[in-house]
């Protein structure tokens, strides 16, 4: 299991990466070929050095003033290969850095879009840290990927072809001896280095895990400092933290344990080949100049061969790193738009639900079921119920934030099935019960809903939101930084926030989901103030728990188990002896007559 693991994982990065090297052919090419070239003019200087040998030493007789020629031809064709060797190598560094650079852009952003659309349902399972790390383990990774392929493992092949070819031709030998060894040193660094990735895979699993942990627990500083759970807090960290030293040390001990036969491997083929050469030598078939280019050529194919294994090992933790971002590349979106889906059109925002049937993921029974339901135009409509009866669901549904599993949703006769999300999110303007802000301004918070806005706009709906009071009295008005999440703000304060920005976004449906659960009463009179201006002629949808907020609206909805129970005004719902309604209504000691 663990060897298909290893090969799926080779086989899905190197595929990602071929992938992007298709983005920019011309440039992968002429680096490559820049890098062949080099090593070539690498594993040749050998042989000419050898000659020069010879020429000093005047094994062919010759007069001292044509040996002393010959010998500074050979000198100046060694200066001109070097030369070369040094241009050519310094191309293929620049075009690493030109090529990595623009995978590192395209794999970024790609991975943020494909995040940013994953469903509500795998980024509730997922930690947000957790996939940061993922993203930025995995781009880092591209660049070692792209060293160690381009600038050492195809010149490493060339050379190793390259060197056993020249010998080869000579010595045929000499020529097995060099590729025979070779293929064994690299097939041992290859199964070595797969020995010690099995390891390595377990390590990244649990510095994944450790960064979601470390994140988990800072986002949620404010709940471990409310129970004093600190000293738990680091029990539970000094667990993964543990478990992940473990598996860290096994990694770093096979590591080690690799790098050591992989130089028993290399002494091995350095004896087979200066051997040889001294063989060739003493049977006379081999002047001190070819011993000598021999031992020269060694020292080159050693130093191709003695990065090999570090080459393997890093191209094996390249995958490692990547590999968990390469899988979230091929993860499905979830809800994604059909072919032709077209701009959602409101004009009046009628909604339909017609036979809506729908199951949670998590469960076998539906939670709807043949669910009917007709929102008219400019209707506001509260919908009210026990915890899980399907209140936040039908939202949810609404926004296309989950597929039906039967029936449709239409709004204004189109099926939200077939028009494009974007839009469709924005006619539909949300304010939840813990609004979310963004460590930015307030400003950028509120205009956030439409790009553009001008200041006098963001004020105007800051007033209407009656959020321009805070805002103004803070020292930076509305340059004032709210903090991750908002943190900086109270719970009123963020949901007049919250408001202000779905007042700018001017959308025709509005749903606001127990926008004042959490508020204390002064502060959700002024979000009820707030909310009822938004809702001015538009349709509008209030989940509520505290039903004082739904009284005054249009009609009220009663779900129980994903079941519309009961429908009508207040009065009407009150007057209702043995309804569910009016039971919630009694349990909450309001105390108003009927």
């Amino acid at each position: 299991m663990a060897k298909t693991l290893t090969k799926r994982s080779l086989r899905d990065v190197f595929r990602f990466l071929f992938a992007h090297w298709r983005r920019q052919p011309g440039l992968v090419l002429a680096t490559l070929a820049c890098a062949t070239g080099a090593t070539l003019l690498d594993v040749a200087m050998p042989i000419y050095a050898g000659r020069l040998i010879d020429t000093v030493a005047n094994e062919a007789g010759l007069p001292h003033a044509a040996a002393g020629h010959r010998a500074a031809m050979l000198l100046s064709a060694i200066a001109g290969l070097g030369v070369g060797l040094v241009l050519l190598r310094g191309l293929v560094i620049l075009g690493i850095i030109r090529i990595t650079l623009r995978m590192m852009h395209d794999v970024t952003v790609e991975a943020f879009w494909r995040v940013q659309r994953f469903s509500t349902s795998w980024h509730a399972s997922t930690f947000a840290g957790s996939t940061v790390r993922q993203v930025t383990r995995g781009t880092s990774a591209l660049d070692l990927l792209n060293d160690t392929v381009i600038f050492a493992m195809v010149p490493a092949l060339v050379a190793l072809l390259g060197a056993s070819a020249l010998l080869g031709s000579r010595w045929p030998l000499m020529g097995v001896v060099v590729l025979s060894g070779a293929a064994v040193y690299v097939t041992l660094a290859v199964g070595m280095t797969a020995w010690v990735s099995l390891a390595a895979r377990l390590s990244n699993l649990w510095d994944t895990r450790l960064t979601g942990a470390i994140s988990d627990a800072i986002t949620c500083n404010a709940v471990v400092k409310s129970f004093g759970a600190e000293v738990s807090e680091d029990d539970r960290l000094g667990r993964v933290v543990t478990k992940w030293q473990r598996r860290t040390r096994r990694t770093w001990r096979h590591d080690t344990l690799n790098f050591t036969l992989q130089n028993v491997a290399l002494l091995g083929l350095r004896l087979a080949i200066i051997g040889a050469g001294v063989w060739l030598w003493w049977v006379g078939r081999a002047s001190p100049g070819d011993v000598a280019a021999v031992l020269a050529m060694f020292f080159v194919i050693q130093g191709y061969l003695q990065s090999i294994g570090q080459h393997v090992r890093n191209l094996q933790r390249s995958v490692n790193d990547m590999d968990e971002l390469v899988q979230m590349s091929r993860e499905p979106l979830g809800i994604q738009d059909a072919p032709d889906a077209a701009p959602l059109v409101v004009e009046s925002g009628r909604i339909v639900f017609d036979a809506v049937r729908f199951t949670h993921s998590e469960t076998a029974v539906p939670l709807f079921d043949g669910l009917d339901l007709v929102v008219a135009a400019g209707e506001r409509v509260g919908l009210v119920g026990h915890s899980g009866s399907g209140k936040s669901t039908f939202v949810k549904l609404l926004q296309r934030l989950h597929d039906v599993d039967g029936g449709r949703i239409l709004i204004d006769g189109q099926d939200i099935a077939t028009v494009a999300q974007r839009s469709l999110r924005a006619q539909v303007a949300l304010v939840p019960q813990e609004p979310v802000l963004f460590h930015r301004s307030l400003a950028e918070n509120i205009g956030y809903a439409r790009p553009g806005a001008t200041m006098a706009e963001i004020r105007r709906v800051a007033a209407l939101a009656n959020a321009a009071g805070f805002i103004e009295a803070l020292p930076n008005g509305y340059r004032t930084l709210v903090g991750e999440r908002g943190v900086k703000l109270s719970g009123g304060e963020r949901q007049r926030v919250a408001i202000a920005r779905a007042l700018l976004a001017d959308a025709p449906i509005l749903v606001f989901d127990e926008a004042t659960a959490a508020l204390d009463s002064e502060s959700e009179a002024e979000i009820q103030q707030a909310m009822d201006r938004l809702m001015a002629g538009r349709t509008a949808l209030v989940i509520a728990h505290r039903l004082s907020t739904v009284r005054s609206l249009d009609r009220i909805i009663v779900f129980d188990h994903g079941r519309i129970v009961e429908a009508g005004t207040h009065a009407w719902l009150i007057a209702q002896t043995h309804g569910t309604y009016r039971r919630l209504f009694e349990l909450q000691s309001l105390g108003l007559a009927a």
